[in-house]
Parts: C-alpha cells; sequence; structure tokens
C-alpha cells in the first residue's frame, strides 16, 4: 500500500489533472461527494474557501481532497491568523494532513475525529490534505468539519482557541472591549474543571455586545444574563468575590475568555483614557 505522501505526488505529478466532481460551494463552505471520483479513485480536488467561518461535508470520500483556506481580504495581518477546525463526531471515511509545499504532516486519523475536539494551526503551516481511506463500502462514510479563521491575542498559543493566562495590560484591556466577540459586567457562579478546559458559570449584570446567543436572559424585572465561558484548565481560576469586565472570543458557538479584569480596575483605566482622549471606542458604563 502506499504512503500518503507517494499517494500524493502519484496523484499530483503523474496524473496531472483536478477532478472535477459536483458539488455545491459558496466562498464560505462546501459540499461534494467522492462518487464523482468512480474509476478515478487517486484524484485530488482543489477546494478553495474564502471565509472567517464555514463548514465543509464530504459525502462518499474518494481520491483525495486539498482544501485552501484564507481570509476574504489580504493583508499583512492575514499571516498571523491560525486556523481552528472541529470534526463532527459522525465524521469518517478519511484521515486529514497538513500539506506545505508538498510536505504532509499528519493531523487527524480517521478515529480521531470522532472525538470532536477542536484543532488549531498557523495558516502558515499549509492548506488541509484529506485523503480517503480505501473502503469497500463507501456509503456509509461522510467526513464533516467546522472551521474558523482565529486572531489571537499576542503571545498565544497558534495551537489554542484560548488565550495566554497572564493578567491584560491596560492597553489590551480597551482594545478587546472594542473587538471582543462578547463584553458583559458581572460575578462568577462557579467553575468546573474538565480535562484540558475550565469552564466559568458567570451571572451578567450588563450585557454589552454577543455575537452569538452564548449568554441567556433571566427574565424578571432585574434583568440578568447567564452563561458559560471557557479558559485553559492550568489557569487555575477560582471563584471569586466582587464584579468582573468579561471579554472574549466565540468559538464553535463557545464563549472563551481573553481578557477579563475586577471591574473597579478596569473603569479606573478607561476613565483615565477617556480624560486623555486616548480610548479607542466607548462603553456605556452608567
Amino acid at each position: 500500500m502506499l504512503s500518503p505522501f507517494l499517494a500524493y505526488l502519484l496523484s499530483v505529478v503523474l496524473l496531472c489533472r483536478i477532478a472535477r466532481s459536483q458539488y455545491s460551494s459558496d466562498q464560505c463552505s462546501w459540499r461534494g461527494s467522492g462518487l464523482t471520483h468512480e474509476g478515478h479513485t487517486r484524484d485530488v480536488e482543489q477546494v478553495y474557501l474564502r471565509c472567517a467561518q464555514g463548514f465543509l461535508e464530504w459525502l462518499y470520500p474518494t481520491g483525495a481532497i486539498i482544501v485552501n483556506l484564507r481570509p476574504n481580504t489580504l493583508s499583512p495581518a492575514a499571516s498571523l491568523l491560525s486556523v481552528c477546525i472541529k470534526p463532527s463526531k459522525e465524521s469518517s471515511g478519511t484521515h486529514i494532513y497538513l500539506d506545505r509545499l508538498g510536505k504532509l504532516r499528519l493531523l487527524l486519523r480517521e478515529e480521531d475525529q470522532a472525538e470532536g475536539r477542536v484543532h488549531c494551526f498557523s495558516i502558515q503551516d499549509g492548506a488541509l490534505f484529506i485523503e480517503a481511506v480505501p473502503q469497500r463500502d463507501i456509503s456509509r462514510k461522510i467526513t464533516a468539519l467546522q472551521y474558523e479563521l482565529v486572531n489571537h491575542r499576542p503571545g498565544a498559543d497558534p495551537q489554542s482557541l484560548s488565550a495566554p493566562c497572564q493578567p491584560c495590560t491596560d492597553t489590551e484591556v480597551l482594545l478587546a472591549v472594542c473587538t471582543s466577540d462578547f463584553v458583559a459586567r458581572g460575578s462568577v457562579l462557579g467553575v468546573a474543571e474538565k480535562e484540558d478546559q475550565t469552564s466559568v458559570t458567570v451571572s451578567l449584570s450588563s450585557l454589552y455586545r454577543q455575537k452569538t446567543q452564548v449568554f441567556v436572559s433571566g427574565g424578571g424585572r432585574a434583568k440578568r444574563w447567564t452563561g458559560f465561558v471557557k479558559m485553559p484548565r492550568q489557569c487555575g481560576v477560582k471563584p471569586g468575590e466582587g464584579e468582573f469586565l468579561f471579554t472574549g472570543t466565540v468559538r464553535f458557538g463557545e464563549a472563551w475568555l481573553s481578557c477579563a479584569p475586577r471591574y473597579k480596575d478596569f473603569l479606573r483605566v478607561y476613565e483615565d483614557a477617556q480624560q486623555q482622549g486616548t480610548n479607542p471606542c466607548h462603553l456605556d458604563t452608567d
């Protein structure tokens, strides 16, 4: 049996053709079928996606596809992006590699995809090379995953969804207010630790912004919101008294914490910046 690398060379160098399959595609997502590769099981198809997030679904995989992920606008900052993928727990039928200039590095085996865990890598690490595992019956095999392009806080691990554990500087806090997927004022109700992450239950007295519905209203006259924010387990967060300013990103429907100063400390920094005219954006702190 040929190694993935030799199969790749044969398909790209010797066959020198790209399968033109029947599929539905836009700039964000792709859905295709390996049935169009019948008789050409070494075909490699190029897929180009130009969005911050989307999905891929490959039914009855045969041959291989190369998935090129890029932002929809090119800039020098684009080279600093990371790509995060989350396979469906039902995803099967393929191995997933990173392809950089024809060199393949294994990212996920077929059996690993069933864990449904998020895996991140630098956008400079290359494209996704998704290779079908030879099967006698491909009728029940579907490879499915979501992807997101992530702009990390400086110092963050490009292979992680989360921000580093060290406290944010005053400048980072003020920028987080402007650029985060969610910004809220509230308190910590509880902390639950899992294998590689900590889930913090929060109660919010003010919800300034949320990209998606990660925090839900409890109703009643005194309007409050509740929800969960995630962070690395090694951050060692503990329940604490007082109010915090919670900021962070939403990845695959989950809120990940970035900067979370005590609210009184944030207020001091914010008001000082207001007086100096250096605040990058406005927040209603009344």
